[in-house]
């Protein structure tokens, strides 16, 4: 699917952020395990959290679909599926199935459609194996798999670096509360997007389950049990950003709502982030409000580790700014979807940015862009950034693999045309 964006000369409006993915799969994932049903309510129906649904209703649960809910009967105890389990391409989904699947009765494989040398799994099985869990990375008919032999975790102690993927320890904390034994968890290298562990949490506390999160240790006692809870899914400030950044970037009077400031999203940064760049906004109950003049930004400096996901957002908002702009520590985004650092650095660069692609990060001075066409390298946070960075570009941007939103966003182009963006093609509603 192809859409082509050409320059709008502001925004206006209100629109509702979507719910959010992280929390509507950990969601998911913790009623599946829980003793009977729980209500998740206004969830985000998406390619990824699709994903975790086949994925938890193969290890037994069960799902009823309202129109605004999503009920989900807990496995009353986990069965090792006959056949495959399809993750899609959802890293989360295949991290945090994998410790699931190990206990399981029997062995279990789980498919992945991305690459796994993209999205490495390695770490992982070897804190499980220090665990007492066999499992291996190969391949079922040409797709990437892992191999779990189920039968339970024993416990124990594990080691596992913080800094390659916060998805492992999120993993670790959902299945090791079902441990024979208490599980700690020793993080050899600081950890990264500890917000999203931090979230983990706090789904874990609704249902009844401990764990101890300190700065280097991860203390979760074994044999505990689920408990099915009721939870309302919260807006996400992670697909939110890139209508914030549109919106700071032209003449715009824009408010986004279902966004809650207090909640547990570290890419809430981005109000942060936007304010340091010159933007004006107002945070309110329930609401992000931004009214942006047109003029140029201020270049920022960022540390990114525990913000990787604004990333390609920030990128954009870089290029519009006044002067250079560094962003490091951000070395991870080369394992996501795509290289985001190289896809950034080549995709903006077509547009006529100013970009030095470093080790962990971009240095960007802000340059006049103008339209191009896009390989979105079949990630939906660069299809995003993308098509900000065309709000502002002279002439038309085509970007190709426009689709991929549908992972995370699947009505971001249908929301910024509400604004007034000028988007056509496709099914910017799907």
């Amino acid at each position: 699917m192809e859409v082509t964006i050409k320059k709008t000369s502001g925004l206006c409006g209100e629109v509702a952020a979507p719910a959010s993915k992280s929390y509507t799969q950990r969601m998911i994932i913790a009623a599946a395990l829980s003793q009977g049903n729980s209500k998740v309510w206004s969830p985000l129906l998406s390619q990824d959290t699709q994903a975790s649904l086949r994925a938890v209703t193969a290890f037994g649960a069960e799902v009823e679909f309202g129109e605004k809910d999503w009920v989900i009967q807990g496995a009353q105890s986990l069965r090792a599926p006959i056949e495959p389990v399809d993750c899609g391409e959802s890293g989360a989904t295949l991290r945090f199935m994998i410790p699931i699947a190990a206990l399981a009765e029997g062995a279990s494989t789980l498919l992945f459609r991305g690459s796994l040398m993209r999205r490495p799994v390695e770490p992982l099985l070897a804190a499980l194996g220090e665990l007492g869990v066999e499992a291996q990375v190969g391949k079922h008919e040409g797709l990437d798999a892992v191999f779990v032999e189920g039968g339970g975790i024993a416990g124990g102690k594990a080691f596992i670096a913080g800094d390659i993927s916060s998805q492992f320890i999120s993993g670790l904390m959902f299945a090791c509360p079902l441990a024979r034994a208490e599980t700690e968890i020793t993080l050899t290298k600081s950890l990264e997007s500890k917000d999203y562990v931090e979230m983990t949490q706090a789904v874990l506390s609704k249902h009844a389950v401990i764990v101890e999160v300190s700065d280097d240790h991860i203390r979760i006692p074994g044999n505990q049990v689920y408990k099915a809870v009721d939870s309302r899914v919260p807006g996400d400030f992670s697909s939110a950003a890139f209508l914030l950044a549109a919106s700071a970037i032209g003449r715009a009077q824009v408010t986004v709502n279902n966004l809650d400031y207090e909640g547990v999203q570290g890419d809430k940064a981005i109000f942060e982030v936007l304010k340091r760049m010159g933007v004006e906004g107002r945070v309110g109950l329930g609401r992000v409000e931004i009214q942006s003049r047109g003029g140029p930004l201020k270049a920022i400096d960022i540390d990114a580790r525990n913000i990787p996901d604004l990333v390609p957002v920030i990128a954009v908002l870089a290029c519009y700014a006044e002067g250079t702009s560094h962003i490091w520590g951000a070395k991870r985004l080369r394992l996501k979807e795509s290289d985001r650092l190289q896809a950034i650095y080549v995709e903006l660069g077509k547009m006529g940015a100013e970009i030095q692609l470093t080790q962990d990060g971009l240095n960007i001075t802000g340059a006049p862009l103008h339209g191009a066409v896009i390989d979105a390298h079949n990630d939906h946070r660069i299809a995003m950034a993308a098509c900000v960075a065309a709000l502002g570009a002279e002439g038309e941007t085509l970007i190709q693999q426009a689709e991929c939103i549908r992972k995370s966003y699947p009505q971001f182009y249908l929301h910024l045309k509400q604004l007034g963006a000028d988007i056509v093609g496709g099914k910017l509603d799907r």
